[in-house]
């Protein structure tokens, strides 16, 4: 018989992280799901997260808290900053917005890198090997750190900067982002193939408390699209 390989699942409780967390169940993998808590305005994703861990069979789910807030500089954690609304209505009540050019006001600045180091802690805790997250190079907003530069360095840092890297002769610890090169159809496809019941789910940057969306944000735009292109009903519920 093989060893399990566990693996530490970032999950937001949006589309693209649980599409993930069903992936890395699909490769066979025991998954420790993470969720952060770092004083986000769409807090609503943090109890779609509670139900997808469950749903999609994740062993664990810890929800950590970390202070983001006290950097301010995004309008995700920043109230004082609003979050942008480029999309105009359209025939038949449909919102189109352009694709926002450079870095939005909605970057959490090292969002990701904090919540990797985090996740990478608790991987040494419980003996995961591998680190599983939802960023993507392709729908995506210009963040700068959902590129695969980004996912290949913090990969070199996890084997550098860790016990089980150091006393291991190889590299120990993989960084696994399935959905870097996919678009947002191709995603909504893999993760309906998968069972993701995607109305669990919530994108919105400014969702309400009870998770409807906005419909107007960047996020419900890319993910709006992506449903269309898929050729898949959306199951969002809009404010």
């Amino acid at each position: 018989m093989t060893t399990p390989v566990h693996a530490v699942v970032l999950l937001s409780g949006g589309l693209d992280s649980a599409t993930v967390l069903a992936m890395a169940r699909a490769a066979g993998r025991v998954c420790h799901a993470v969720s952060f808590d770092y004083g986000q305005r769409h807090r609503a994703e943090l109890d779609a997260a509670a139900t997808l861990a469950v749903a999609l069979g994740a062993v664990e789910h810890r929800l950590m808290r970390i202070d983001t807030g006290g950097l301010g500089g995004s309008a995700l954690t920043d109230m004082a900053i609003e979050v942008p609304l480029n999309a105009t209505q359209g025939m038949a009540g449909t919102f189109v917005a352009p694709v926002a050019t450079g870095i939005p006001v909605t970057y959490v600045p090292a969002r990701n890198t904090v919540f990797l180091a985090l996740a990478l802690g608790m991987a040494e805790v419980v003996g995961a090997t591998e680190l599983w997250l939802g960023v993507n190079a392709v729908d995506y907003s210009g963040y700068p750190d959902c590129r695969p530069a980004f996912v290949a360095a913090f990969e070199q840092l996890a084997n550098l900067a860790t016990r089980l890297g150091v006393e291991s002769s190889k590299p120990h610890f993989r960084v696994c982002a399935p959905l870097i090169a996919l678009s947002k159809a191709e995603i909504i496809r893999e993760g309906q193939r998968l069972g993701v019941e995607f109305g669990l789910t919530v994108s919105c940057y400014q969702a309400t408390a009870s998770g409807q969306a906005c419909g107007r944000c960047d996020s419900c735009r890319l993910r709006r699209e992506g449903f269309a292109a898929a050729g898949v009903p959306d199951p969002t519920r809009y404010a």
